[in-house]
Parts: structure tokens; C-alpha cells; sequence
């Protein structure tokens, strides 16, 4: 250098967007974990027969709304403050919802009264495209106010440059759902659904991002119109593939179809018997059954939340602690385990990736086929 000469700085590079998230594998940097504060029972609907396990429908009927458990949403919740602080040892900035009482009564001109479900999911109302955070459409009248508890994060986030989209609200009426007019089961692949085609529904959860393709399912929760809509919102930066999985009482594709890493899919070798040309590249894995007890109260789901799992990159995923059979198999297949207590928490409806919404992870928009 020679005497006085003046150094320049080099420019800045470019920042990540306050939102930004285009698969569910690069590294994360900013997730929403739930809270199982408050939670109620849904009341008894034909949209809670068409997906809640047969062998709880009584309790269903019983104590629909009604407060859950206390004494397992307390212990969720002590579940979900662990989790949380694991992931902020990681290195990752954790947002939670507002506090919200679910037992206040509602009703639209529509349908009611009604009381709430709760905020633990986030995976079921928000989710991220890009730079985008999409408010879904769902079908569970109890569920209808659920975005309060979001609110003043989607408002910061919004304030701070990202895109905040709500989906058309839905009306909810009779004419929704396919209720007391055929007595045969309800089953999405036989065409029984307990959605109609009168407007577009649709849970979050249903989706999955791979880039620039996404993929979801019809389910109990989902119709086709509600693909139809994000579709054709996501066009032409997103393309949407209807995927063909085996399960009458679909709701949320994420316990069925688990991308890990760039050409690495999880799949449930019950739900999931074909895929897509365009996956003929990629290493199919298929894990081995669920441990948790038959007898572990799983009020909403089956016992296949043990793929209900969260990456954190391409190679640490975090996965329930009494798993041990998938997280052996996670390790022999050369990803990094992190064992999580969370048994309570699955008695609510979901797990990791359930239990959470990631805002921010470190990539760019890509395809990978």
C-alpha cells in the first residue's frame, strides 16, 4: 500500500430478509414456537370424525368444549419452554405467540357458538414462501379466530419488509362440509371428504417446500380449491404438486412426507407407496415404526409423529427422545440426532415441526429437480 493512499471499504454483502424460508432443511435462523396455554377441546363436528383416532371419539363427544387436560397442557408447556431453550442454545432466535383465552365464546352469522382449539401449532395457520408469510384458510370452526395469537408477530414482521398475505377467509357454513348426507366413512382417496368444494380450505400443514416446488395432499382439511388458490397465488416463482398419499383420514402431510436435505426424503412407508418421476434422483428413506406406547394418549393424531421432526440444517434434526429407533436409524443414515422430550406435547396433536413455523433460514430460492 502506498503512504496516504485511501482504503474503500468493500460494500456490504447482501442481508437475509427478516423472513425468508424456501425448504424445510437450510439453516435456521429465526423459528415461532407454539403455546399449549388454555387449549380446549374441539366440539364434536363431522370434521372432527373425519380425522380424529375412532377410539377417542367418545371423548370427543364428552368433553368437546371443554378445557384440555390441565395436566397435560402443563406439562406441554414445560415441554415446549425446553424445546424452546434448546434451540436458542443452538443459536436460533425463538418467537412465541401471544397468550390468548381459547375459552371465550364466538359465533359468525354462519356458525356458533363456538370456543377456540389453541396456539400450538403454527405449522397449521402460517407458512413461509420466500419472503412471504401466508395466513391459511382452515377448516375447523374452532380454529376460525386462531390468528390472534400470531397477530402482533405477522405485524412486526410485516413492518420489517416481509410480505403478509391472509388467504380468503372461509365462510364455514353447512355448505362447507359434507356432513349427514352419506353414511359411507369418510375417506379423501374414495372421495369422502369432510370438506366440500363450496370454498377454498386448507391447513398449512398440508404443504411442504422443496424450493421451488411445493407439495401437498388433499385431506379432510384440505379441498382441491384451496390448492387451486395457492397455486395460482405462488405462480410462476412456486409450482404446486398434489401428492398421492394413502391415508383416509389425511390431515397435514407432515408426519408422511419429510424432505431432510437436498435429493434426501423421509417417507411413511404406510402413506407414501409412490412418488413422482421427478423424485427417481432422490434417496427415498423409509424409517422404522413409532415407538411411543399404544397406550400413550394421542387424543389427535397416530403414532407416526415420530417423523414429525424439525431440521435445524442438511444434518441436525430434532426428533422426540423416546424415538430411539429413529434416531438410530437417522444416525446410520449420517444425520445428527437432537433428543427432545416431547411425549406430552404429541398427546395435543402434533410435534416438532408441528410445534413450530420457521421465519427465517439461511438460502435462496432454488429448484432441486
Amino acid at each position: 500500500m502506498t503512504p496516504h493512499a485511501t482504503v474503500t471499504p468493500s460494500p456490504a454483502g447482501p442481508t437475509t430478509p427478516i423472513v425468508n424460508s424456501y425448504t424445510e432443511w437450510e439453516p435456521l435462523e429465526e423459528v415461532i414456537v407454539g403455546r399449549a396455554d388454555h387449549a380446549f377441546i374441539p366440539r364434536w363436528h363431522c370434521s372432527i370424525e373425519a380425522t380424529m383416532p375412532k377410539r377417542h371419539w367418545s371423548w370427543f363427544q364428552a368433553h368437546g368444549g371443554s378445557p384440555f387436560p390441565a395436566e397435560v397442557t402443563a406439562a406441554a408447556a414445560r415441554e415446549l419452554d425446553a424445546f424452546s431453550m434448546m434451540l436458542e442454545r443452538e443459536g436460533i432466535k425463538v418467537r412465541r405467540p401471544d397468550p390468548v383465552d381459547w375459552s371465550l365464546p364466538f359465533q359468525t352469522p354462519d356458525f356458533g357458538p363456538e370456543t377456540g382449539l389453541y396456539g400450538a401449532m403454527p405449522r397449521d395457520s402460517l407458512i413461509v414462501f420466500g419472503t412471504e408469510i401466508v395466513e391459511a384458510p382452515m377448516a375447523w370452526r374452532s380454529r376460525y379466530f386462531e390468528f390472534r395469537c400470531f397477530r402482533s408477530l405477522l405485524k412486526e414482521y410485516f413492518q420489517a419488509g416481509a410480505r403478509w398475505t391472509m388467504a380468503p377467509r372461509p365462510q364455514l357454513s353447512e355448505a362447507s362440509f359434507n356432513d349427514g348426507t352419506d353414511a359411507r366413512p369418510y375417506d379423501v382417496q374414495a372421495g369422502r371428504s369432510a370438506v366440500t368444494e363450496f370454498e377454498p380450505v386448507f391447513d398449512a400443514a398440508d404443504f411442504c417446500r422443496v424450493g421451488r416446488d411445493v407439495f401437498c395432499q388433499l385431506s379432510q382439511v384440505t379441498n382441491r380449491f384451496g390448492v387451486a388458490w395457492l397455486a395460482r397465488h405462488l405462480e410462476p416463482t412456486f409450482r404446486v404438486h398434489i401428492l398421492e398419499v394413502t391415508d383416509p383420514n389425511a390431515m397435514h402431510i407432515d408426519a408422511s412426507f419429510i424432505p431432510l436435505a437436498p435429493g434426501r426424503l423421509l417417507r411413511n412407508p404406510e402413506r407414501i407407496q409412490h412418488l413422482p418421476d421427478m423424485f427417481r434422483d432422490w434417496e427415498i428413506l423409509t424409517p422404522p415404526p413409532p415407538a411411543i406406547p399404544e397406550e400413550h394418549p394421542l387424543y389427535f393424531t397416530s403414532r407416526w409423529l415420530s417423523l414429525n421432526v424439525l431440521s435445524l440444517d442438511e444434518r441436525r434434526v430434532v426428533v422426540e427422545a423416546g424415538e430411539t429407533p429413529t434416531i438410530d436409524f437417522l444416525k446410520q443414515n449420517g444425520f445428527e440426532p437432537i433428543p427432545v422430550p416431547f411425549r406430552n406435547f404429541c398427546s395435543m396433536g402434533g410435534a416438532f415441526h408441528c410445534a413450530t413455523c420457521d421465519i427465517r433460514r439461511r438460502g435462496t430460492l432454488q429448484s432441486y429437480f
